[in-house]
């Protein structure tokens, strides 16, 4: 009996070696990949989920869509055992945008939120403020002139103007928080659903919105994309997340015209399922 007991306790040393050695190497094989910037737009149905990663291994979530499918890809993209994000950020507090994010909080340590405070009147928007009031993260409202430094990447907050904090306005969409960062000479512009009203603005404005690539605003409905304002950001991609079959229509056919007219290539989730756009600071590469 003793003896069954010791092998049995040598089989159970021989496993946990392995499975740290398994981890370590895993590890060690995770630190040593080459160092990108690698932003993800999930494809998950009709709403908004940005993964991104940036060379100093800094992971940033930009919304989580309308269900659980952001854990799944979530699961995909971070190692099994990390279960934690440096930043979320919500853009605007409607269904396709908080819903994952909500499922992300109760299963994620997440460090920083960023958002605009503005007020809703519904289930989810209660259960957010819960939730980040549990989570005891750094919160942060959004308003233009912010900067987040994540090692060599640069994120500058567009939109909106001004603190909306508390606040309760009817265009939820207009709210959306819009960001611009870079990598050495490579950039992304993103616009949340925002209209053509709050693009034309930002145009107005006279900020830098310059754009390699463009998170094509409101899921390529005709309420967004104004032609100046792609004039104005002039990118070599645009990715539409939008869900396939999806009732709206998205994305519209006028919002099409547009891109194709200055010969941008475009990228859509119902299409292409997940898209991943890979930076090294001089050149894009799409997966």
């Amino acid at each position: 009996m003793g003896l069954n007991k010791n092998k049995n306790f040598v089989v159970y040393i021989l496993i946990g070696l392995v499975c740290f050695n398994i981890i370590v190497w895993l590890t060690v094989y995770d630190l040593n990949k080459p160092k990108f910037l690698q932003v993800n737009f999930f494809d998950v149905g009709q709403g908004d989920a940005i993964f991104i990663e940036t060379p100093q291994n800094h992971q940033i979530l930009i919304d989580g869509g309308p269900s659980s499918v952001v854990l799944e890809k979530l699961n995909n993209e971070m190692p099994f055992w990390d279960r934690s994000l440096d930043l979320i950020i919500l853009t605007h507090p409607e269904h396709d945008h908080i819903a994952g994010l909500i499922e992300v909080l109760k299963r994620y340590k997440v460090e920083n939120i960023l958002w605009t405070g503005v007020v809703r009147n519904t289930s989810e928007y209660n259960e957010w403020i819960r939730l980040i009031k549990n989570e005891e993260a750094e919160i942060f409202i959004a308003q233009m002139g912010q900067k987040i430094i994540a090692g060599r990447v640069v994120f500058n907050v567009l939109y909106p103007f001004e603190n909306l904090n508390s606040q309760e306005i009817k265009n939820i969409n207009n709210t959306s928080i819009i960001l611009r960062f870079f990598l050495g000479e490579t950039s992304f512009l993103f616009t949340g659903d925002a209209f053509k009203s709050v693009e034309r603005k930002l145009v107005n404005k006279g900020k830098n919105i310059n754009s390699d690539v463009l998170k094509v605003g409101h899921h390529g409905s005709k309420t967004s994309t104004a032609e100046e304002f792609i004039s104005e950001v002039s990118p070599e991609i645009a990715v539409i997340s939008a869900g396939k079959d999806n009732r709206y229509g998205h994305p519209h056919q006028e919002t099409l015209a547009t891109l194709k007219k200055y010969d941008i290539k475009i990228l859509r989730t119902d299409k292409d399922n997940d898209i991943k756009i890979i930076s090294d600071g001089e050149n894009l590469t799409i997966k």
